[in-house]
């Protein structure tokens, strides 16, 4: 993995440097520049392919013309490059960089199809004299822009796009709202007025100082009914054998993060068939209720790695939240980034790369909440709305509790975001929505009306669709790239190790999304057509377990180990440093959390994350 950063117009040499300076934990290895004709391009490079000095970037063409900074790993670059050999290129690296440079060269644009991969690269055309920037099609590597005046700012982060003296810190209230509600801001919205995400499967292309944008790659629920179960097993087996052997290619030590679920476990059964010497990797906990070992010592012995375990106790975990929050650019309030990076740290002592299992829940329908949303489709519920009359006392009925995946906790969430159409509840449901966040902040605008208007925008290029599909489409275009993605690259990051996720191949998730929905949720049963895929292959027990997150015992956490440390990030000085976060409500949200009245660990946890981060970014010099 990398960093990249660049711009045009405004800027000088010094501003390079410190954006690229704020990135250089995406890749600690080798800097780069390259300065020309207006144009300014930095790379910050984590070697992995070719790790001589040939692979350096910004990479130019053989007759200079065209330069690529570039971020990922592209999976069918041998392929591309015997293709572009038998049309006279010539190579003189081992890299899918040079690759994608000569690509373009033969192709253009359409390069960006051709790749199957992980990417967020800026090719600049000098021949043209425009600039490229284009992210892959599921969103594992991120990719952030401004366009002002005319001119253009990118970087891999937006801790990097700050330095630049044209981007304003100010904040855009809405996505303040939507990380509030959902843990994070979906694209292509970032907190900042002055950024935008590029989003997942977008080129944006900057020529005369005017920009276009346009999608190389849209994700598509197309059902093939022809298809039999037996078969589609099969396929998706072979599908995902070929993924993991591509994903194998590195010429750094390599490993795979194993939790002892499904995803994982598969991932490192075919890991194994091609890497005899496979090393594994995971954390435990000693709160029961979120511990895995016993799963994870069953897929051990059932795929045969060479295994690494580390277990951490409630204090070493949260002894590296002051870490982590001085990394954290932009708030993200999904509370296992946590074991994530402490996974990511614990790996990274031994190997660069690392296979995880990323992806399987949304391509198949592994989450509750698919269940959930069956049964009130099928029954027609999903038509019934609950008001805060309802809701305020309904919530009454159920009890906190600290345990991880509890029914109260779920049925909380699943009362507060029923006042939303039913499609759009999940967001709400599994982010840090609370009935009280309209009086949370005071912005002097209703943001809540707008809170899906990025969902609404997105469905308007789905409307035959069908109604599961819809649910579908949004979680693996929002929440996986927005949350789910940004974790897993941003805690493997911060670490140094690149992190890739076979699940996401373009060709797996084209033929997840053209199986039909009985395939992946029978009945109740979900991710049906993956189980049988494994049979045979893994244990029954692992196969056929009940859900669980990679979660943290947050709830228990911020009523004891992290009290003290809610209490002061959430003082009455600090809230009001904000300008816009009432903390009446606030404190209100603390009693009734250590109180046991609710539990409020989500809405808490994004107020902790928020003020820790506005000060760190906001009023920190």
């Amino acid at each position: 993995m990398c960093g990249i950063a660049g711009f045009t117009g405004k800027g000088n040499r010094p501003v390079l440097e410190k954006m690229i300076a704020a990135l250089r934990h995406r890749g600690p290895d080798n800097l780069g520049f390259y300065e020309c004709d207006g144009v300014s391009m930095a790379h910050s490079r984590l070697s992995i392919l070719d790790m001589s000095p040939a692979g350096h970037q910004p990479m130019k063409c053989d007759q200079g013309d065209v330069f690529l900074s570039y971020n990922g790993e592209i999976y069918n670059f041998r392929q591309l490059r015997e293709e572009l050999q038998k049309k006279g290129y010539k190579f003189a690296s081992g890299t899918d960089t040079e690759v994608i440079i000569y690509l373009y060269k033969e192709y253009g644009e359409e390069c960006l199809k051709m790749l199957n991969g992980m990417f967020a690269l800026a090719i600049y055309d000098k021949r043209n004299g425009k600039i490229i920037l284009a992210r892959d099609r599921m969103g594992e590597k991120p990719l952030y822009w401004s366009f002002k005046n005319g001119e253009l700012v990118f970087a891999s982060e937006i801790g990097a796009m700050l330095v630049h003296p044209t981007i304003s810190k100010d904040l855009d209230t809405l996505a303040v709202y939507q990380f509030f509600a959902f843990d994070y801001v979906p694209q292509p919205r970032t907190v900042f007025k002055d950024i935008s995400k590029l989003e997942n499967g977008q080129m944006l292309v900057w020529e005369n100082g005017r920009i276009r944008s346009d999608k190389f790659y849209e994700l598509k629920i197309k059902e093939d009914i022809t298809v039999g179960e037996e078969k589609a097993a099969e396929k998706l087996a072979g599908l995902l054998e070929d993924s993991v052997k591509a994903r194998l290619v590195s010429d750094a030590p390599l490993g795979v993060f194993l939790s002892g679920g499904i995803d994982s476990s598969s991932v490192a059964y075919f890991a194994k068939k091609h890497k005899s010497d496979l090393k594994t990797f995971s954390i435990g906990f000693r709160e029961k209720t979120f511990d895995e070992s016993g799963y994870i010592k069953m897929a051990v012995k059932a795929v045969g790695s060479n295994h690494y375990h580390k277990e951490f106790s409630p204090k070493e975990m949260t002894d590296f939240l002051p870490e982590i929050f001085a990394k954290l650019d932009e708030p993200f309030g999904d509370p296992s980034l946590l074991p994530t990076f402490l996974l990511s740290r614990f790996a990274r002592e031994q190997v660069t790369v690392a296979l995880g299992g990323d992806g399987g829940d949304e391509l198949f329908m592994g989450y509750p909440n698919y269940k959930f949303q069956k049964v009130l489709h099928l029954t027609g519920l999903r038509k019934i709305k609950i008001n805060d009359f309802f809701a305020k006392h309904l919530l009454k009925i159920f009890p906190a509790s600290s345990k991880n995946m509890a029914f109260p906790f779920m049925a909380q969430r699943a009362i507060m975001s029923g006042r939303f159409p039913a499609h759009l509840r999940d967001f709400a449901a599994v982010g840090g929505y609370h009935r009280l966040l309209k009086e949370l902040f005071l912005f002097g605008r209703d943001a809540e009306k707008e809170l899906f208007a990025f969902a609404d925008e997105y469905l308007n290029d789905h409307k035959d669709s069908d109604y599961m599909a819809k649910v579908v489409l949004l979680f693996q275009k929002y929440y996986l790239s927005d949350n789910i993605l940004f974790k897993a690259d941003r805690a493997s990051m911060y670490s140094s190790l690149e992190e890739r996720s076979p699940f996401l191949d373009c060709r797996l998730v084209d033929f997840a999304n053209s199986l039909p929905h009985n395939l992946k949720l029978k009945g109740i049963n979900s991710k049906h057509v993956f189980k049988k895929a494994m049979e045979g292959k893994l244990p029954a027990a692992i196969i056929h377990r009940k859900k669980k997150g990679f979660g943290v015992p947050l709830a228990a956490w911020l009523r004891n180990e992290l009290k003290d440390f809610m209490l002061e990030t959430l003082s009455e000085s600090n809230i009001k440093e904000t300008g816009f976060i009432n903390f009446d409500v606030v404190r209100r949200l603390i009693n009734d959390h250590l109180s046991g009245k609710m539990d409020n660990k989500k809405i808490l946890w994004n107020l902790v994350i928020f003020t820790r981060w506005f000060k760190n970014n906001l009023i920190s010099p």
